[in-house]
């Protein structure tokens, strides 16, 4: 039954990828967004999860303007869905031609170190695309990911990530790939904003908000010493990209048993700082903050003054 749930859901995904890369590019932003305003009606689960987490995030915020930057999060993600499958589907010289790059300078000495390189982003703005084009401008970047539950999906995400020329390595025995990865001098790319547990995870702030953190950026660097790069992809008008590499985080000076944490935590604050900047390019659905629930502000069961819930 499962299996048959999977190639349902590979068809019909798979039916709308090939319209979505039929339409032309400038189409694709107004239709995601159209798609992601569909979810934010009908999703209420991650609709209220989305303006809850904004909500204490954001305390000075009112109940209206989380409304607003969560209709915002989720018209970016549909936009991201489509445009990813149009980006990916293009030549090349088309993608060269719609990405710009910021501080490539700071990359390239980086790689001069000779000690490899880990690059870290979040599920924010457009960081697929952000993949696709360093592998195609810079070299291969090894991507850190988890295999989606459905296999059929998963054989079709990793198609378009690896378009370009990018290793996928599963978290399962990845440190090892990591490490041969860097020994050749190559970069790796890590998502450091998703929840996890067991012992890789390291609790740091996030929001003023305790999380649980992989440590593998912080634990590799220190071990490696690899140079620690902070990316970020936003969108520019006509479907075009800015892909951003910030300054490297600098380890601790004091490497002791909190070095890992300190680390981790100097990332998170870069990441920190860019949600901050642009909240509606970032992924508040997900349940970031699943272990410590502080009283907050929780809009799953209110009602503003006119009467309406959450979605207005």
């Amino acid at each position: 039954m499962i299996a048959l749930r999977h190639r349902l859901e590979y068809f019909a995904v798979a039916v709308l990828a090939a319209s979505f890369r039929a339409l032309p590019m400038k189409f694709g932003s107004t239709l995601g967004a159209m798609i992601g305003m569909t979810f934010y009606v009908f999703d209420g689960r991650h609709r209220r999860r989305a303006i809850t987490n904004l909500a204490s995030a954001f305390p000075s915020h009112s109940r209206r303007e989380c409304c607003a930057i969560a209709r915002s999060v989720f018209r970016h993600f549909g936009s991201l869905l489509v445009g990813l499958l149009q980006f990916s589907s293009l030549s090349p010289a088309d993608m060269r031609a719609r990405v710009e790059f910021e501080g490539l300078e700071r990359l390239q000495q980086a790689y001069a170190s000779g000690r490899g390189v880990l690059i870290f982003t979040g599920h924010f703005g457009y960081w697929e695309m952000l993949a696709i084009a360093h592998g195609l401008e810079i070299g291969p970047l090894s991507l850190l990911a988890r295999p989606l539950d459905n296999p059929w999906l998963e054989a079709m995400l990793k198609r378009i990530r690896t378009c370009t020329g990018n290793p996928i390595i599963y978290r399962r025995g990845a440190v090892r790939r990591v490490i041969r990865a860097l020994s050749v001098k190559q970069a790796v790319g890590i998502p450091i904003d998703q929840h996890i547990h067991g012992a890789d995870a390291v609790q740091v702030n996030f929001f003023k908000r305790p999380v649980a953190t992989t440590s593998i950026v912080a634990a590799l660097a220190l071990r490696t010493g690899a140079v620690v790069i902070p990316v970020f992809a936003l969108g520019l008008p006509g479907g075009r990209y800015r892909l951003i590499y910030e300054h490297a985080v600098p380890p601790p000076v004091d490497e002791g048993p909190e070095a890992v944490k300190e680390f981790t935590q100097r990332c998170t604050d870069v990441l920190e700082k860019y949600v901050r900047q642009y909240p509606e390019l970032w992924l508040w659905m997900h349940r970031r903050w699943r272990d410590t629930m502080p009283e907050m502000r929780d809009y799953r069961n209110t009602r503003g003054a006119n009467g309406r819930r959450d979605i207005v």
